[in-house]
């Protein structure tokens, strides 16, 4: 990799850690959720980077993908298990990162999560394979008394690209892909009380455009010019000042140029958390840019 591009990975990873660290300061009991959320992104811009996508602030059985929505009157609870996952960028290249915010009783749970993390970093170089590190990571999570997210992975990451390969999975397989030196990858363990198991729920805030095609709708033609900058890398709904907006984003949609990212949680009642970094893998193993 580069000089130039490395540097800029670790300058976003920089921003990323310090951004986070206070985003989690400010998750406590009677604090509202769109304020945080808030005042989170707006770090990062005062920072000079730009957001790889929604800040994700995510609950107990939620394990990705939430966000404030606009006017969200929701607040922070006691024995609320808080997941803020933050993705920073500069030109493209981006730092993703999470931590997992206890407002109960939930330690242990928290513990797996980053254990399982730790593992698989102690194990990232060139020629480790993707089930290696996917094998660290269940048996940690399992150590601990608690369940993988089997269908949750890390992910390669690229300019603008925030799910590329390699997937790494929180469960060990036979094979996978080996790492490479010069790859990026962000990996997040997802340790669950519940089935071990996310499906979609109905609650949707965060987009993102797949496709480029003609649409005739005014709105969504406006809507499609506020987010074009971003090159595909996802948006909130409160992001977009514009009239007509929610009929913009179902034309969209329904065109199959802008994709959902629905909340994925675990069965209610259950509690999930989460731990991510990002690294960039060596010649002789891993810097870890948002430690």
């Amino acid at each position: 990799m580069k000089d130039e591009l490395l540097d800029l990975y670790r300058e976003a990873g920089r921003i990323a850690r310090r951004v986070l660290s206070a985003g989690e300061g400010m998750v406590r009991p009677g604090a509202g959720v769109l304020e945080t959320v808030e005042a989170v992104e707006a770090m990062v811009l005062s920072a000079g980077a730009g957001l790889a996508f929604p800040l994700n602030c995510s609950f107990n059985e939620a394990a990705a993908h939430d966000t404030a929505s606009e006017g969200d009157e929701r607040v922070f609870s006691t024995g609320d298990l808080v997941k803020l996952d933050l993705g920073v960028h500069l030109d493209g290249y981006v730092a993703d990162t999470a931590v997992t915010i206890d407002l109960g009783d939930h330690g242990e749970l928290v513990q797996a999560s980053r254990a399982a993390l730790d593992a698989a970093i102690a194990l990232a170089r060139p020629g480790i394979t993707t089930g290696e590190l996917g094998g660290a990571i269940q048996a940690a999570i399992e150590f601990h008394g608690y369940r993988p997210v089997a269908n949750l992975t890390g992910h390669g990451l690229d300019r603008y690209l925030l799910h590329g390969p390699p997937g790494v999975p929180n469960i060990g397989h036979p094979g996978g892909m080996p790492l490479q030196e010069g790859q990026v990858v962000a990996i997040e363990p997802f340790a669950s009380t519940g089935s071990g198991l996310v499906s979609e729920a109905a609650r949707v805030e965060i987009f993102g455009q797949i496709a480029v095609r003609p649409t005739r709708l005014p709105s969504a033609r406006r809507l499609l010019d506020l987010v074009r900058e971003r090159h595909g890398m996802p948006f909130s709904r409160r992001w977009l000042d514009l009239p007509k907006r929610d009929v913009a984003l179902a034309n969209l949609v329904k065109q199959g140029i802008v994709r959902t990212y629905p909340v994925l949680h675990d069965v209610p009642g259950s509690f999930v958390s989460q731990a991510e970094h990002t690294l960039v893998i060596l010649e002789d193993g891993c810097l870890v840019t948002t430690a």
